[in-house]
């Protein structure tokens, strides 16, 4: 039997249904608001596995060909891998929904969103969302939901819950907040260098724009939801958590304030290994079991010092940013690079300058598009010490180069005003503690080493908070141990005058908006500094671009004479780029880019472009050559493909009789043009031109 309610998000109604479709998965719904329509399905195997010791949660989001009425392109038309669009709608979906299982629940776990219809103004992401959550409230897999979805924009300073497309053009934030009834569960987005004051009311303006939402959930589970199944709560051993903590308790205490990352995890280690033979006799195979308290004893210890104490894993207070070094220009063929290192964190960082061909194209639901702004980033498996066979870029290494990316875009220059394709690379080198934001800030400095004019410098930090009861620490530069031990790991990247992207995910409720406030106002001191310390090194981009970058070069010539350049078929083009070696890029506009390393080439293409795009103007003087000898003239070629008629009376001051006697055809011979008719047909005349040279008038 079908259930549908609905809701208003925004002012527009998103309706929810189950009951109809893939009534074999555990939980499934459709979601839809306009023409856009998600099916969202969930299901979990009905037991975990054998040995099982973690969560495995995976969430898949698809969109059809057919949502937007098109077919594949490639030779096999059908669905390929996942655009970056979807990678990131994936991790979109994940983050909200995976701390909200039980700790016990163990069992694979499935959720797969199928986008079957789309239209360009309501974002299928945001409903896979809603639906997402919808699917596991009327599941009988155990979900401490519901949660919700919204995207918010600000547009002439008003905040917009689901905004159009028309209306996210003109707005300067954009993000994405998922929240429970009570609480933010995450963040994603990026901003026109807005303050934290308006990011932080964005935050909570998305968190009461959900709840209409979250009450339709709720009612589509009274309505048609299964009894959860049942979880069987885990037993302590209280005795062998009691050896554990005799054995290893004071050790623990010790290892987890050494200061150093490689020390303290072998430390550790060696006491996970001594701790499990020593109650190898008494407590067999009970090895993952020790492991569990040795790992509750470290969280609990780490925790606790930094409460009670002030103080950090590395001995830091909570305010204090690692010790930074930036190095720019040390990649000698690359067109701009850096070397960005903040504590035990490092990331090589290399710009490059394309023209209009390098630009990527994108082939979406709503049909191709090109971007020119791309930015890349990769964590090899050398870079925490591990080893890896698979070194292409998974889902975590797309969504952070998405956040770079994000966090930079709002600094380029426009198009119009430089015309280059640019690609940003980091490389992971070091990681203990934020690389992506490590990345944000090396592309910020190979930029600027480019020479590219970005309106100003942008760093980002990583920050994390500690919540005992009331207490609470909030830390600036996270290590990687104090983001897997925090409550709440939030990054912001952005400029001297505000911030351009946020990532959030909170993992407890009960972080008010007092604390964010708190936790962004010091995510700014920390960002400002590190500003300072990477304008030790460059502090501005550099007026000169490398010598190996491409020159480009814009000119401007009639939209009716764009066919002229380009030829039948593209051969005229075509022979300008084979003799010149430049690129061209001719826009519908007239506009023109001819980019090349050669400034001889260049100016020779542009030459060659003038040339044929000229038009004759009266009284002028041009250098011709004569194509053609008739009885009453000579037509002569004033520019290529341009000529004009000089009539035997206009050959000479006396009076000639043959043409041939004065002019023969490949003559070269100075004319002035006399006029143009009305057909635009040029008069020209030799007889006036005798006497003159060429740059006369």
């Amino acid at each position: 039997m079908e259930h549908t309610v609905q809701a208003e998000l925004g002012g527009r109604t998103v309706t929810i249904s189950t009951g109809k479709m893939a009534k074999q998965a555990n939980g499934a719904v459709v979601v839809s608001c306009g023409d856009t329509m998600v099916l969202v399905t969930a299901v979990a195997a009905k037991s975990a596995k054998e040995g099982q010791d973690f969560f495995p949660l995976t969430v898949n989001y698809q969109e059809k060909a057919y949502a937007g009425g098109k077919i594949p392109g490639g030779f096999f038309k059908r669905e390929g891998r996942p655009s970056d669009n979807e990678t990131l709608t994936c991790r979109l979906i994940d983050r909200p929904i995976r701390p909200l299982f039980p700790e016990n629940f163990l069992n694979d776990t499935q959720i797969m969103a199928t986008v079957v219809s789309a239209d360009r103004d309501n974002d299928p992401g945001i409903l896979s969302m809603i639906g997402a959550s919808a699917a596991l409230e009327v599941s009988d897999i155990p979900f401490f939901g519901p949660i919700a979805g919204v995207k918010v924009g600000r547009v002439n300073g008003e905040l917009v819950a689901n905004p159009s497309a028309e209306q996210l053009e003109q707005s300067d934030l954009e993000i994405v907040v998922a929240a429970s009834r009570d609480a933010v569960c995450m963040v994603e987005g990026g901003a026109a260098e807005v303050s934290e004051e308006v990011m932080l009311e964005a935050v909570f303006f998305g968190h009461a724009s959900v709840q209409k939402i979250l009450d339709a959930q709720s009612e589509l589970r009274s309505k048609a939801g299964a009894t959860k199944r049942e979880i069987i709560p885990v037993t302590v051993d209280e005795e062998l958590k009691g050896r554990v903590r005799e054995l290893a308790y004071a050790s623990m205490k010790e290892a987890v304030r050494i200061k150093a990352k490689g020390d303290r995890h072998n430390r550790i280690d060696a006491i996970k290994t001594e701790t499990i033979e020593a109650l190898s006799s008494s407590f067999d195979g009970r090895d993952k079991e020790i492991k569990g308290f040795l790992g509750d004893f470290e969280y609990e210890l780490v925790r606790e010092h930094i409460i009670k104490d002030g103080e950090r894993i590395d001995g830091r207070d909570t305010k204090t940013i690692r010790p930074i070094a930036t190095e720019v220009g040390l990649l000698p063929r690359a067109h701009g690079s850096a070397l960005f290192t903040r504590g035990e964190t490092q990331a090589l960082v290399a710009a490059t300058l394309g023209t209009s061909i390098d630009e990527q194209r994108i082939d979406s639901l709503y049909g191709e598009s090109k971007k020119r702004f791309i930015l890349h980033y990769n964590f090899p498996p050398f870079s925490v010490g591990e080893t890896s066979f698979r070194l292409a870029p998974g889902r975590r290494e797309i969504g952070h180069g998405a956040l770079a990316e994000r966090a930079l875009e709002r600094v380029m220059p426009k198009h119009d005003d430089f015309p280059y394709t640019i690609r940003i690379v980091s490389d992971t080198l070091e990681s203990n503690g934020s690389s992506s934001m490590a990345t944000v800030c090396g592309g910020s400095l190979s930029m600027m080493d480019a020479g590219i004019p970005i309106t100003s410098p942008v760093a980002g930090i990583a920050m994390g908070l500690i919540k005992e009861g009331d207490d609470v620490a909030i830390l600036s530069d996270i290590l990687g141990d104090e983001d897997h031990l925090g409550d709440m790991d939030f990054k912001v990247a952005g400029t001297a005058n505000g911030v351009t992207a946020l990532q959030m995910d909170i993992k407890i409720t009960g972080v008010t908006k007092e604390i964010m406030k708190t936790a962004l106002a010091q995510a700014r001191e920390g960002r400002l500094h590190i500003l300072g310390k990477m304008a030790e090194s460059i502090a501005a981009p550099r007026t000169e671009l490398s010598s190996f970058a491409p020159r480009i070069t814009t000119i401007w010539i009639k939209s009716d004479k764009i066919r002229d350049v380009i030829g039948s078929g593209g051969k005229t083009i075509r022979s300008i780029t084979e003799s010149t070696g430049v690129t061209i890029d001719i826009e519908d506009s007239g506009k023109i880019n001819i980019a090349s390393n050669d400034k001889s080439a260049c100016d020779k293409a542009i030459q060659m472009i003038r040339d044929l795009t000229a038009e004759a103007e009266e009284g002028k003087l041009y250098m011709g050559t004569v194509k053609k000898v008739m009885d009453f003239g000579a037509f002569v070629e004033i520019f290529p493909g341009t000529d004009g008629l000089v009539h035997i009376s206009e050959l000479d001051k006396e009076r000639v009789k043959n043409v041939s006697d004065i002019l023969n055809e490949g003559d070269k011979v100075l004319v002035k043009c006399i006029g143009i008719d009305k057909q635009g047909k040029i008069k020209l005349s030799r007889k006036e031109a005798l006497g003159a040279s060429l740059g006369e008038s």
